[in-house]
């Protein structure tokens, strides 16, 4: 064999090397979210990178799919995406290989709340904590008025599920992840190696998903908040937390009840915010033609480019409403209203608090629907609001 054709077989045996490699077999596993241990069966989950290239496979009854991209699941870009119905989509970036994801069941409340934490072999027990004015749900304390722990999990991967079966208006809720592992080490690293990925579902929609930062230092990730008016605020901070006993100190999550140490946005760059307003156009464009599912993906397109964009949050709203998905208006009219300013700030938060209003009106939530359409009265008055609280009252007074 000559030196060139030698040469040429070691660039051919190189290159099926990497190929190989590109196409080793990707391992996911898919549970209920609110069941323990339940394996979804039937569930289609794709390897997506960067939107373009994907490979797709079907739960069989362990809930197990095996995938064989013809990429690395460990490149930038990489996402799992797991659908089946009856249950949000989930969507997580990767690596993904070995992970078990828990997938939530459609939820029907209006103010409803789900939050799923999923992470890796180990540790092998973190744990979630919600805390509210009096109430603070964990593994010692599963139920509290509206909200619950679903699922427990003690040996990895998870999932640990609390539900807020209806949010209290005018009363904040902070979530966090403690490594029960780590209880009497406030400065393990293990939490932040842990994989840990929290997933923020209302109605049928994933509108939140949180990583783990990956250089923190300590065993309390302190995730998000929900202030009283329903918005929800980052916090996704790791800090050392001391231990009672071998359980969370409770004062270290009570604290951030009084507090608000959000973490800021990051503002998008001038041409990201350019592409973020082309986005919500289309968006506006596909909703004038009732293309409503096409609207609404423009609209969170443009909002994962620019947080806060709140016209987008604000026509959002609107489309969720027109396409019956009504928690998950609610949730965006609560983002439109926080994010309002400038001169016709008042006028923004006075229709959004309107169409909330209207939901809960039509959903015979007459004390809400009360509550909202005297918050639009109170940032602009005028007839059409001041009409609202006076059918709303004669109703309730029926």
């Amino acid at each position: 064999m000559s030196r060139l054709a030698g040469v040429f077989v070691l660039l051919a045996a190189l290159g099926a090397a990497a190929t190989a490699a590109e196409a080793a077999a990707v391992r996911v596993q898919i549970l209920s979210a609110v069941v323990k241990d339940q394996k979804i069966a039937g569930a289609t989950v794709i390897l997506q990178k960067n939107g373009d290239q994907s490979v797709t496979a079907t739960t069989d009854a362990h809930g197990d799919a095996v995938l064989t991209p013809a990429f690395s699941e460990t490149a930038d870009g990489v996402l799992v995406l797991v659908k089946q119905n009856g249950y949000s989509t989930l969507v997580a970036r990767c690596p993904c290989d070995g992970m078990t994801y828990a997938i939530s069941p459609v939820m029907t409340s209006l103010d409803g709340l789900r939050i799923v934490l999923n992470w890796g072999a180990s540790p092998a027990d973190l744990d979630s904590h919600l805390v509210y004015p009096r109430q603070h749900i964990f593994w010692s304390w599963r139920a509290g008025p509206d909200a619950n722990l679903d699922v427990d999990d003690r040996d990895g991967f998870g999932p640990e599920t609390i539900t807020v079966e209806k949010k209290h208006f005018g009363e904040k809720y902070v979530y966090a992840v403690h490594d029960y592992t780590q209880a009497r080490n406030s400065t393990s690293r293990l939490l932040s190696r842990s994989g840990a990925k929290v997933f923020v579902y209302i109605g049928r929609s994933l509108i939140r998903a949180y990583y783990v930062p990956p250089d923190g230092v300590g065993n309390l990730w302190v995730v998000f908040a929900v202030d009283g008016n329903g918005e929800i605020h980052d916090i996704n901070r790791v800090e050392g937390a001391p231990a009672t006993g071998e359980a969370l100190d409770e004062a270290a999550l009570v604290r951030y009840l009084g507090e608000d140490r959000y973490t800021a946005a990051v503002l998008p760059s001038q041409d990201t915010a350019a592409e973020a307003a082309r986005l919500n156009k289309l968006g506006e464009a596909a909703y004038h033609a009732q293309r409503l599912d096409e609207a609404i993906e423009h609209y969170r397109a443009a909002l994962d480019l620019d947080p806060e964009l709140g016209q987008a949050y604000s026509n959002l709203g609107l489309a969720y409403q027109k396409a019956g998905r009504t928690a998950e208006a609610i949730w965006a009219n609560r983002k439109a209203i926080a994010l309002a300013h400038g001169p016709s700030a008042n006028v923004v938060r006075a229709s959004s608090y309107y169409n909330v209003a209207r939901i809960y009106e039509e959903a015979g939530q007459l004390a809400d629907a009360l509550a909202q359409y005297q918050l639009a009265l109170a940032e602009k008055p005028g007839r059409v609001y001041t009409d609202a609280v006076a059918r709303v009252k004669a109703k309730a007074a029926r």
